[in-house]
């Protein structure tokens, strides 16, 4: 478990480090939505269906803390990096990488009991991590709409 929050620490580093092609204004934006989106799948998915969680059955103040670290981190760095002047196929080679990360990384947290799985598979996650990384594409383009109102 320490392994993951130093992984979450190190995101989080990088995602202060790095420079930055997004405006204050949408990293803010972006992050709070990840956050919010993150949260809000969680406590359909973990809280009433029960099909995954983090360390074991319920809330605990600890998976709030990897989910603060976590989701806007990630989301601020997939973001941050993505293509928008490539081609189709650049995008989408970029989609892809994304979420074969995403899902080594929910292995490595499955491995280390950071994360368990009660009926979810990694196969699912794999076929939803794509989805979500276009509703957050989705997201920045709709943020960069409002700010240009």
């Amino acid at each position: 478990m320490v392994a993951i929050f130093i992984c979450f620490i190190i995101f989080n580093l990088l995602s202060f480090f790095v420079p930055k092609k997004l405006t204050p204004i949408e990293i803010y934006a972006t992050s709070f939505f990840a956050y919010a989106y993150g949260m809000t799948t969680d406590m359909i998915l973990d809280l009433h269906y029960n099909l995954y969680g983090y360390f074991q059955e319920g809330f605990q103040w600890l998976s709030l803390l990897a989910i603060i670290m976590y989701f806007p981190s990630i989301s601020f760095l997939f973001l941050n990096f993505y293509p928008f002047t490539k081609s189709l196929g650049g995008k989408l080679g970029y989609i892809l990488s994304w979420t074969i990360f995403s899902v080594v990384f929910e292995w490595f947290a499955v491995k280390t009991d950071f994360f368990y799985y009660n009926g979810w598979e990694l196969l699912y996650s794999a076929i939803v991590y794509p989805f979500i990384f276009l509703v957050l594409l989705m997201n920045l383009k709709v943020v960069r709409k409002i700010i240009t109102l």
